[in-house]
């Protein structure tokens, strides 16, 4: 259409493998003009992602094709552009924000060297220059004190961290259209408000349009010009962002609109045994600078924090980006070194080696924030959930656990039949229900979950808050519930610990915490997650 930056029509995606063929987009279209945003919204698996890949041709040619459409942008089609003409287009008139940094990011390299990279390639800057430009783009996008992060790898970067260096890596060409994958999935409620308010002043500084692909309506209402809402690979209601929220058509944009965690956790029952529990407990990395790696300091992640999780209850730990929540988790695992006590049903096991913690990892499990890196491509959804029941050696024959798969896999919402495929051919959410699946497995008593709805859609949100509740009430499992989306530790946590610069703020039964806030930063969490607003001054940068 004229005077459209981009303009999708009629666009099909396919893929097929093993003489199957399966349609995962449908004759779709919409466009763009400059400075608009447009938001496509719906559950996982519906196709989102999928169409905006075709976008680039980022898709794997095959088993992907495209039985039809035509995709326009500045006028130049781009689905039968090859592949010189692509890479022109490519990172710098068009970027995306992947929704996976972890899978995005160099493992090898530093955060300088990969934002260095980019400019180097599209606008040949180099040296003192570089360095200047991308510790501007780590400040924009809110990483605190940029000039002592350049030499990090993304492992030593929290989930947060690592999506705002992506943000920082798709802006730092000012491209003419921005493609959003999930944008903010891995940020607390308080960084989202941040990153979006960034990129809606940096749409208007240089007309740049997004695409913004979300399953948080909440972002995108507050974001979106249009919405196109898909189910099943199809778009089957779309228009101005008001029209959709006001006075939907369609029923299952009505369902989107109405699905939310909703309920409460299980009553708390102060005599229940202690599961987990710890007092003072400290986790600190050394910083260590010079030939000789000298430790010139400490990154205090955890600092004197104490912490109870009772048999069927569940411990939620919420805050920041970088707060110190998931070294929380994995120290109390035992994953990570740690000082203080952690004591499990009455035994301390803070001393503990590998070897004697090897029989008790079948009753501590995780569920971790990244399903597309905890999850290995090179294992079929049997291989990955059974895996546990092999190294535990709980005697099962291959029937029988392949059983219990399909038990596990029911539990979380997905169909048993399919088992046999890989990772990639699983859309976020589901990936992430296949993680929890793993988990669940070996029937374990206490599960540390890190951020294990931040990947999913509203509705199914709602159903694995439902799960959760009802696997803890029939198996009396604990919880350490890490979140930065205080609606779901609202539905879900029993206490609330409150952590920010890795000391816990603020602590107390939930209903307390939320209905009464003693902090600022508390009331500050808690405002920018119910009320959608939150003052300027109380977004803390990370």
């Amino acid at each position: 259409m004229s005077g459209d930056l981009l303009d999708v029509r009629d666009l099909s995606v396919a893929f097929r493998q093993g003489g199957e063929t399966t349609i995962a987009v449908d004759r779709v279209s919409f466009s763009i003009r400059k400075g608009e945003t447009l938001a496509l919204v719906g559950e996982s698996g519906s196709g989102k992602s999928v169409s905006a890949l075709s976008i680039l041709k980022l898709l794997p040619y095959p088993p992907a094709e495209h039985p039809s459409g035509e995709i326009y942008f500045k006028g130049k089609e781009l689905l039968r552009s090859d592949e010189t003409e692509l890479r022109k287009v490519r990172g710098n008139d068009i970027t995306i924000i992947f929704q996976e940094p972890m899978t995005s990011l160099n493992p090898l390299h530093t955060v300088e060297r990969q934002i260095s990279e980019i400019l180097e390639v599209h606008q040949r800057v180099t040296g003192a220059k570089a360095r200047q430009t991308v510790i501007e783009l780590l400040t924009k996008v809110g990483i605190r004190d940029p000039e002592t992060r350049l030499q990090d790898f993304p492992h030593q970067l929290s989930g947060g961290q690592r999506q705002r260096v992506m943000i920082a890596m798709a802006l730092a060409n000012k491209p003419d259209l921005l493609i959003a994958d999930e944008p903010t999935t891995a940020l607390d409620v308080t960084v989202q408000a941040q990153i979006l308010k960034l990129l809606k002043e940096l749409q208007a500084e240089y007309g740049m349009a997004m695409l913004l692909i979300t399953h948080d309506l909440g972002i995108v209402r507050r974001m979106a010009d249009h919405v196109c809402v898909m189910q099943h690979g199809r778009i089957v209601e779309a228009g101005p962002t008001e029209r959709i929220f006001s006075d939907p058509q369609d029923a299952y944009t009505r369902m989107l609109l109405s699905a939310e965690p909703k309920g409460s956790p299980p009553q708390s029952d102060p005599s229940a045994p202690a599961v987990m529990e710890t007092k003072g407990l400290k986790v600190w990395f050394p910083i260590r600078r010079g030939f000789f790696r000298k430790v010139v300091g400490h990154i205090k992640a955890v600092d004197g924090v104490d912490a109870v999780i009772r048999a069927g209850q569940t411990l939620g730990v919420v805050g920041e980006s970088g707060s110190g929540k998931t070294t929380l988790g994995l120290a109390l695992l035992r994953l990570i070194s740690s000082e203080g006590p952690i004591v499990y049903l009455g035994k301390r096991i803070d001393g503990f080696g590998s070897s004697d913690m090897r029989p008790l990892r079948k009753n501590l499990q995780i569920v971790f924030q990244d399903p597309y890196g905890s999850l290995s491509p090179r294992l079929s959804v049997l291989q990955i959930v059974e895996e546990g029941l092999i190294v535990q050696g709980k005697g099962m024959s291959a029937d029988e656990r392949r059983e219990r798969v399909a038990q596990a896999l029911t539990e979380v919402g997905l169909d048993p039949a399919t088992m046999d495929r890989y990772p990639h051919e699983f859309s976020g959410g589901q990936r992430q229900r296949i993680a929890i699946a793993r988990a669940l497995a070996l029937e374990p008593k206490f599960i540390v979950l890190d951020e294990p709805t931040s990947a999913l859609d509203m509705s199914v949100q709602a159903q694995i808050v439902d799960l959760l509740r009802e696997l803890q009430r029939k198996h009396n499992l604990a919880y350490l519930f890490i979140s930065h989306d205080l609606k779901v530790v609202r539905a879900l946590a029993n206490d609330v610990i409150v952590m920010r610069n890795g000391v816990a703020v603020e602590t107390g039964p939930a209903a307390q915490i939320f209905d009464d806030p003693k902090t600022e930063y508390t009331k500050a969490l808690i405002a920018a997650a119910f009320q959608l607003k939150v003052a300027p001054e109380n977004v803390v940068k990370q």
